[in-house]
């Protein structure tokens, strides 16, 4: 995933009001009207909160007529679960490595001291 939509993709996220828009629609599709019931926002701050979700490609918009109808977008949720796997992947092999030295040089001292 290229760094700059990554870096978009978590600072949408980093909002709370934009998490729970997208845990809306990831029960289907809907308008910004529907997705905005239950937020005490604004018309013009649900606006920008979906302008950045969609922004970031974590959202599809699809106007009809005086409708303005959302999705999720999978692919860009799937890309980022794949960057986080890749650091997971390299952060355990890492702490591994640290672990296993550790372990062999502490096993060393003691034979050394016997």
């Amino acid at each position: 995933m290229v760094r700059q939509r990554l870096d978009s993709v978590f600072a949408a996220l980093a909002d709370p009001t934009r998490r729970r828009m997208l845990e809306r629609l990831a029960r289907g599709p809907m308008s910004i009207g529907q997705m905005a019931k239950g937020f005490s926002i604004s018309q013009p701050g649900i606006s920008k909160h979906v302008k950045i979700l969609e922004c970031a490609g974590l959202l599809k918009r699809e106007i009809v007529g005086r409708v303005h109808e959302c999705r999720l977008e999978p692919a860009t949720l799937q890309g980022v679960s794949s960057w986080l796997d890749r650091q997971e992947r390299f952060w355990s092999a890492t702490l591994d490595r640290l672990d296993s030295y550790f372990t062999d040089s502490s096993s060393a001292k003691r034979k050394n001291r016997s």
